[in-house]
């Protein structure tokens, strides 16, 4: 399993992908085929993080399967999404209208856990020379918590991304 921000975007695609939307992520290291359908492609144009209490720390809760108590420390975090859409040049950007509005529907309907959506933006279709695709270019900012769990004496037993509820 990855960790960090790798995770972060396999996860963006893995909901897009539910949502049957088209998603991959950017520089799998693997050869991509050619494309039939259009695809989003998730990259990370950006992470800001910030604390989210004193010193980050945010409090305890109690563990059910220990039965110890456990100390909760996070910082906020906005998180920029790359989620450019490409299809073949055959056609007039129909198909990637059709998929964006997929991708917009999908992402205001809630979005993957832990990410809360606060802004989505996207420019106009064009032709991408070096890809040979049509390209629109998407962005979604994310606001997150990103917290780890201490056990008495310190140690960190583990790290997660959670999301703030709109009210």
């Amino acid at each position: 399993m990855n960790t960090g921000l790798q995770a972060i975007r396999e996860r963006m695609a893995e909901y897009l992908n539910s949502c049957g939307v088209r998603a991959v992520t950017a520089w799998p290291g693997e050869t991509r085929s050619r494309l039939e359908e259009p695809v989003v492609v998730v990259s990370l144009r950006g992470c800001k993080a910030g604390p989210a209490g004193f010193q980050d720390y945010l409090g305890e809760r109690y563990n059910q399967e220990t039965g110890m108590w456990e100390e909760l420390y996070g910082r906020k975090a906005e998180i920029t999404f790359g989620l450019d859409l490409y299809d073949g040049r055959d056609g007039d950007g129909a198909r990637l209208q059709t998929s964006f509005d997929a991708l917009s529907q999908a992402l205001t309907q809630g979005g993957p856990e832990g990410l809360a959506l606060v802004e989505f933006s996207c420019g106009e279709t064009d032709y991408d020379p070096s890809a040979r695709l049509l390209r629109r270019k998407a962005e979604a900012v994310c606001q997150a918590c990103l917290y780890a769990v201490a056990q008495e004496g310190g140690l960190f037993t583990d790290f997660t991304l959670r999301g703030e509820m709109k009210g």
